[in-house]
């Protein structure tokens, strides 16, 4: 059994905090497990990696828990937090900081991880 996960997040933006938490309490529940854990971001979806947006963002009407908790948590557990390069490119102004924790990646870091077996792969 491999006790390493990375996951993209493409689909779940900003725009669509709802779809946000999936990825990060899947995260979550692998490191529990003791698994290693990327959490690379493409597309849009970079943008809950620049400093103050995540924090802005609730998955819930309820407003119990922003996105950015949720992203502290993540990296309180010591998941790696990858921003695709083309996607900051086109997504992250240069004014605008990400999060402490977030390195940047190009999409072939993700692709080796799915031809890696000893690397299990998910896509939000």
């Amino acid at each position: 059994m491999s006790d390493r996960l990375a996951i993209l997040i493409w689909s779940a933006t900003p725009d669509r905090p709802e779809l946000c938490v999936t990825p990060l309490v899947h995260a979550l529940a692998a490191r529990a497990l003791d698994a290693e854990v990327e959490l690379h971001f493409a597309g849009p979806a970079v943008r809950l990696l620049v400093e103050g947006v995540a924090a802005t963002l609730f998955a819930t009407p309820a407003r119990e828990k922003s996105i950015g908790d949720y992203l502290h948590e993540v990296i309180a557990e010591e998941v790696r937090l990858l921003a695709c390069s083309m996607a900051l490119a086109a997504w992250v102004t240069a004014d605008e900081a990400l999060l402490p924790a977030a390195g940047a990646a190009g999409a072939t870091a993700f692709v080796a991880r799915t031809l890696d077996p000893a690397w299990r792969t998910l896509v939000f």
